[in-house]
């Protein structure tokens, strides 16, 4: 069963390149374990540096 998130209540990480908060969106219901940075951006940057993402 899937689970129903609303506005006041979304979960939140912080996201590994730029250690800003980002909470949790549609888009990812089925990657939020695996989804790691708030942005394409952000994992680009982390590409580009080399750092490996924690799991």
């Amino acid at each position: 069963m899937e689970r129903r998130y609303t506005k006041p209540n979304l979960p939140e990480k912080t996201c590994a390149a730029c250690g800003r908060p980002f909470a949790w969106r549609k888009k990812w219901t089925r990657d939020w374990d695996q989804v790691k940075t708030c942005s394409d951006r952000c994992k680009a940057d982390l590409r580009r540096k080399g750092k490996v993402v924690p799991e």
